[in-house]
């Protein structure tokens, strides 16, 4: 059994509790036969429930630390060098819809880097996490490591699509027009997090998105690298998690996927 921080012992712990919330609620989804309102304010009452869990695990026990989250205010922790960005619920389209992918985001923050990571999948029951150094892991014994596919044409990639009149639908389409031609596929699951996260394993060879922010990906950047993959700012000179937009994918393909998406 790999040895972890008191920390990362936190984060998983706290997951596994805000989980097991979530998967009651999401049971419950299909039975929702009611307008989309209805159904959206329940889960919307299951994303805070997660994250008041989170809250009383991680502020709980660490009442120093700051704290970033989709719901609420930002906190200024007493300890100006640590900060938890959480996202509670990740993929709410997805569990409204009764598909079950969607997850659970931690990251802890220190002096501005991330250090510790955890992305949780209930439905499956796939607990993806890392820390500095330490690489990347799947549950208690599997170790990730991004894929090792070199060549373009037999890589998929994972993005998200612009929704509800969202401006950066013609930038995607321009992304998507220039890479689809020359790789294996392109999905959009809907759950940013779970898409880094399936970089890490090498089930994914690539993801790239826009206008996302930093609770959906904070976790999943470290996971990444350390699972050996390479994530950059989507432009060169840019800050990932101020941008919200960002390239990831295995060493082998990242100069050429990054030169397509990036259209230089």
């Amino acid at each position: 059994m790999v040895q972890t921080s008191a920390n990362l012992t936190l984060m998983i712990r706290a997951a596994r509790k805000a989980g097991r919330s979530l998967v009651k609620d999401f049971r419950e989804v299909e039975n929702l036969q009611v307008s989309m309102k209805g159904a959206g304010d329940f889960v919307s009452r299951a994303d805070l429930a997660s994250e008041r869990i989170l809250k009383e695990e991680l502020l709980g026990t660490r009442p120093n630390y700051g704290w970033l989250a989709e719901e609420g205010d930002e906190i200024a922790g007493k300890d100006p060098t640590r900060r938890w960005i959480v996202d509670p619920l990740d993929g709410t389209t997805n569990f409204l819809h009764g598909l079950p992918h969607w997850a659970i985001s931690i990251a802890l923050e220190h002096r501005g880097e991330i250090v510790s990571a955890v992305i949780y999948d209930p439905a499956k029951d796939e607990m993806f996490w890392a820390e500095k150094g330490g690489g990347a892991w799947l549950g208690d014994k599997m170790r990730l490591r991004v894929s090792g596919r070199r060549n373009m044409i037999e890589t998929i990639y994972a993005t998200g699509l612009p929704f509800g009149g969202r401006p950066d639908l013609p930038d995607t389409l321009s992304d998507l027009a220039r890479i689809l031609p020359v790789c294996a596929g392109v999905r959009r699951w809907g759950a940013a997090a779970l898409d880094l996260a399936y970089v890490a394993a090498g089930r994914y060879d690539g993801f790239w998105e826009r206008r996302l922010h930093p609770w959906d990906i904070a976790a999943g950047i470290l996971i990444v690298r350390e699972a050996g993959g390479f994530v950059e700012p989507l432009r060169p000179d840019g800050d990932i998690l101020e941008d919200g937009e960002l390239l990831a994918s295995n060493p082998h393909v990242f100069e050429r996927f990054a030169k397509i998406i990036r259209g230089s």
